[in-house]
């Protein structure tokens, strides 16, 4: 499973951390960057990574910044992304079992390294259950198409 991560400056240590452990786990890490802890703007690297999820570089997304906000607020400008601040592993198994999400963001100023560890890997592992859920994903889809 190839998996896009970026972050901005306030991420970037919860990204690095992230990419060495989930290819422990046997994930394909695609680096979107930055590659250097720098101030940067993170709008272009959520841009990125979703450009890189419609374009079928990658399977699922993994944003971080300061508090996750802006990475979730920039990556559901894109349509046919679901993104989702997750602050639990709760959080994130509801977004992959129920919306299907395929980006996940994160605060790196609010969250543990092992606990964003753990709900990346919760997110990554939850399979979208469809069922009575699919009929609202698909309403999200349609209202995307929409913005066309």
């Amino acid at each position: 499973m190839k998996i896009g991560i970026a972050s901005d400056h306030a991420g970037y240590e919860l990204k690095e951390y992230l990419k060495i452990n989930l290819q422990k786990d046997g994930y394909e890490i695609i680096d979107y960057g930055p590659f250097l802890k720098k101030v940067v703007d993170y709008p272009d690297y959520a841009e990125k990574v979703a450009k890189g999820i419609l374009n079928k570089e990658i399977e699922y997304g993994i944003l971080i910044c300061g508090t996750g906000i802006g990475m979730d607020i920039v990556a559901n400008k894109f349509n046919g992304i679901r993104a989702a601040r997750c602050c639990s592993t709760y959080d994130a198994f509801l977004a992959r079992q129920h919306n299907d999400a395929n980006v996940l963001t994160l605060g790196g100023r609010l969250i543990g390294k092992e606990l964003a560890l753990e709900i990346a890997k919760i997110f990554l592992s939850t399979p979208f259950s469809k069922g009575r859920h699919l009929k609202r994903v698909n309403k999200i889809k349609k209202i995307d198409n929409e913005k066309n």
